[in-house]
């Protein structure tokens, strides 16, 4: 794990999100086992070494945050934001003429809005995801992203499965031992244009680094739902790391999918 990374932080927050989302429900983890990193062979890179299928259509359950995320919160309110002074400075500077940019729909906070996921294989080594709110795509590299990229609203992010990881399940509802290797997808993204962590201007930098875990969660009934932990860390206007956690269930089909382009700049 890199520095700053808890794994029971992590497992807590999405833990709670599970909670949230099943509290009625028994569930069961997709890829079951216990095994810990290092306990067997890596997987292979990409799509060959995948323990979990995460592709399809998702769309955000907002159970958790729903003030914050359903609406534009009012200027200043930087509730639950690690800020630093400069930090803050930058939040008062947002007026809501400003709601609707194309900065609130970076990698640091668009997967916070709701919206739906298109999750696929772009080629065997990249995971793609695109988004309706916002017209968005974030593209996953298993191995080193191109050092040519430039900045841009979704940064360069690149991909691994993190193996043996019980995560919130294993944590939460005693995954079973054996069967099929465990794993979550881990992805670290850097290289972003600045941006907004939440819609209403309260900002991250492009010396920001995230680090996602992805988690499937399956209920007995069949249904699946896809738990997303990151931990967005800024120098530049974070005083500590900003956790979060939410989740997306799995659908049919395309239905409702309607991407809209963000605006501004």
């Amino acid at each position: 794990m890199r520095a700053g990374v808890s794994r029971l932080t992590r497992n807590a927050l999405a833990g709670a999100a599970v909670s949230a989302m099943l509290w009625s429900a028994t569930v069961e983890i997709a890829a079951q086992g216990r095994g810990g990193r290092g306990g067997g062979p890596p997987a292979p890179p990409g799509r060959a070494g995948a323990p979990v299928d995460l592709t399809g259509t998702w769309v955000s359950v907002v159970t958790e945050d729903w003030q914050w995320r359903m609406r534009t919160p009012a200027k200043g309110d930087t509730t639950s934001v690690p800020l630093n002074a400069e930090g803050r400075r930058v939040a008062d500077s947002w007026d809501p003429s400003m709601d609707g940019r194309c900065e609130a729909y970076g990698v640091g906070g668009i997967m916070r809005m709701p919206t739906r996921l298109k999750i696929s294989w772009q080629d065997d080594l990249t995971l793609k995801i695109e988004t309706d709110a916002g017209k968005q795509t974030r593209v996953f590299h298993f191995g080193n992203p191109p050092e040519t990229q430039t900045e841009d609203w979704q940064g360069a992010s690149k991909a691994e499965w993190d193996l043996g990881n019980a995560g919130s399940g294993g944590l939460f509802f005693g995954a079973e031992r054996g069967g099929a290797r465990s794993g979550s997808l881990k992805v670290v993204t850097t290289k972003m244009r600045p941006g907004y962590a939440t819609r209403n201007g309260v900002p991250y930098s492009n010396n920001a680094t995230l680090t996602e875990y992805y988690d499937l969660v399956k209920e007995k009934s069949g249904a699946q739902y896809l738990v997303l932990t990151a931990m967005l860390a800024d120098p530049t206007y974070m005083n500590q790391p900003m956790w979060t956690a939410v989740h997306f269930r799995k659908q049919a089909d395309a239905s409702g999918w309607n991407p809209v382009a963000c605006g501004g700049k």
